[in-house]
This record gives structure tokens, sequence and C-alpha cells, in this order.
């Protein structure tokens, strides 16, 4: 009888060890994320997790009184050392090692259904471990959450993709790292410089030209100076010109009169509001002295969000900044 005793006492001891590594390495804010996700094992686990210091406890109170317990029956078999070596052995690789190796790799879908155990015994002990967790819950607080900074959820992006359990595919994490990383660029990080924007004069009438060399640029949209080449007044689009008679109009007739500037020091993540605030694609980049530097598009900051370069067949360079690295001079003017 005393034998079966203590096998049910070093199963408790497994039970109790096992499951205080498995419960407490789950994060009760990780197993709400869970649970909105529909996963069941959470679910059942979640209500004895959330209540940390009690589970702590509990669980730690009940593996003392079960050692204690089967020390006193071991002793009654054999005495003295053999009890204490006997006793060591069997808690420590039945009761420790081999419960806790096993829930630390499968503590959601073990925990989940022995949690029922642990109730049973939340109950029982009650009266012992409730105002101990009391003074814990009022001394420590609640549990806080796990927060992860930018650096450390592209790692850990990084780690899902390349382990073989995971669907998550190098283009999606190309882009997760680009949506959490784009927002710590500037506008003058991605901007087209001056010196590679192909610009008309307000005074200028279109010739057939003239729409031939804006139709080889590729783009368009053309900034439409003034007095100077820092004084933009217009946008020409190409969408206006094509299938119209324009020639021999002059461009102000035909550009539209609504400019904006962004600042070669805002961040991408503010540039992007403002695209989709003003619902236009284009901005003039100007410095602290509201100089003309470049111009900026939708374009190029969604690159920079998916962290590739969007080419188009119309496009005649990928990296117009290393083009403009070669020119050095002022607006291409038309």
């Amino acid at each position: 009888m005393n034998y079966v005793i203590i096998l049910v006492l070093l199963l408790l001891s497994a039970l109790f060890s096992g499951m205080n590594l498995g419960l407490m390495s789950l994060d009760p804010y990780e197993l709400e994320r869970k649970i909105n996700l529909g996963n069941k094992e959470a679910a059942k686990i979640y209500p004895v997790r959330r209540r940390g210091n009690l589970l702590l406890v509990t669980l730690l109170m009940g593996n003392v009184a079960v050692i204690s317990t089967m020390s006193i029956f071991l002793d009654s078999i054999a005495h003295g050392i053999v009890a204490g070596i006997a006793t060591t052995l069997l808690v420590t690789i039945f009761g420790e090692i081999l419960p806790q190796s096993l829930f630390s790799r499968y503590a959601l879908s073990i925990g989940s259904r022995l949690v029922w155990i642990i109730e049973v015994f939340m109950i029982l002990l009650w009266p012992i471990c409730a105002p101990l967790a009391w003074v814990l819950d009022r001394v420590l607080g609640d549990e806080l959450p796990t927060i992860y900074s930018k650096k450390e959820l592209i790692h850990i992006i990084e780690e899902h993709r390349n382990s073989k359990h995971s669907d998550l595919d190098r283009d999606e994490e190309r882009i997760v790292r680009g949506a959490l990383t784009f927002g710590d660029k500037v506008v003058g990080d991605i901007m087209t410089p001056r010196s590679v924007i192909v610009a008309l004069h307000i005074d200028q009438s279109l010739t057939s030209g003239m729409l031939n060399t804006l139709r080889k640029s590729g783009h368009s949209r053309f900034p439409v100076w003034s007095k100077s080449q820092d004084e933009i007044v217009g946008i020409l689009y190409w969408r206006s010109l094509v299938g119209h008679a324009v020639i021999g109009k002059p461009v102000a007739q035909l550009c539209e009169p609504k400019v904006y500037y962004l600042n070669e020091t805002d961040r991408l993540d503010d540039a992007l509001n403002a695209f989709l605030r003003t619902k236009h694609h284009l901005f003039m980049v100007v410095n602290e002295f509201e100089e003309i530097q470049g111009i900026v598009t939708m374009e190029d900051v969604l690159e920079e969000v998916i962290d590739k370069e969007i080419v188009d067949e119309f496009d005649q360079h990928t990296d117009m900044r290393a083009v403009a690295k070669k020119r050095r001079t002022g607006i291409r003017a038309i």
C-alpha cells in the first residue's frame, strides 16, 4: 500500500513541478491574444493563469506538501540515509527533471488537459494560499506585459521565417520589416533630388518637341516654376496633355495651381499621412530656408514600406538619387 501511495505522491510532485514551469512560462497577455484568435487550449488555461500569484503559491505549496509526505512514507520503508537518497533521486528525476522537460515543450497542450486538477487544488488549498497570494498581489502588483522593441520584433519575424514550422515567407518578412522601419526615415532620405527634376516655366508654350521630351522622361507630374526654380507655382499632369490639343497652349493654362510641400526632415509616416490627407501624390521637398531640394511621391514612400523598388515600363532609372549624384546641377528646365 505504501508503494502505491508513494507512486501517487510522485505523480503529484511531477504534476506540480511541471505545471509550475509550464503554466508560469505562459504570458497571460499572449494567452489573451491566442484566445482572440480562437485558440481553445489557451481559453482553458487563461482563467487559472491570470491569477498568477495564487497559481504560483498553490503549485509551490502543493509540491512541498507532497514531497514532505513522500519522505514520511519512504522512511517507513527504508530508514535514515537510504530514505533520504531515495527521496532525492525519485523527486529529482521523476518529480523535477522529466516533467519539467516535458511541460517546457508542450505547456499549452498538456496544461489545457490537466489544468482542471490544479483548479481542484486551488480550491482545497485556498485558506492557506489565498492570503499569501493577496500579499504578493499588493506588494508586486499586476504582471507586466512583454513589450518588444522594433528591432526585437524584426528579429522575431526573421526567426519565424527561418523556422521550418512557420508559414511566413520571405516577401512577407520583407514587407513587415519595411513597415516597421519606414517611420524612422525622413523625406530627405528618399526624395528625388532637384538636379534630376524635370520642370517647366510658367510662361512657356507647349511644343511638339517639349511633349516628346516630357513623354520620354517617364514621369507623370512636372513642377512648374515662376520667377526662380525655388518658386514652384503649379504641377503639370501628363494626363492633362494626352489626347488633347495642347500644342501652342501656355503651361500656365494647363497646370494645376495646388502645390504641397514637405520638409526634408519630416518623417515618412508623417509624409504618408500627408499624401492620404491631401489626396495628392507629389510633394515638393524644401529645407529649413524653404529652398527646393527635390520631390517626393507616394510611390517613394510605398517603396520604403514594402522595402522594394517599384519599377514600371516607363522608368529609365531605378535609382534617381544615383543619377543626381552624377549631375549635381539645378532643376532640369525644359
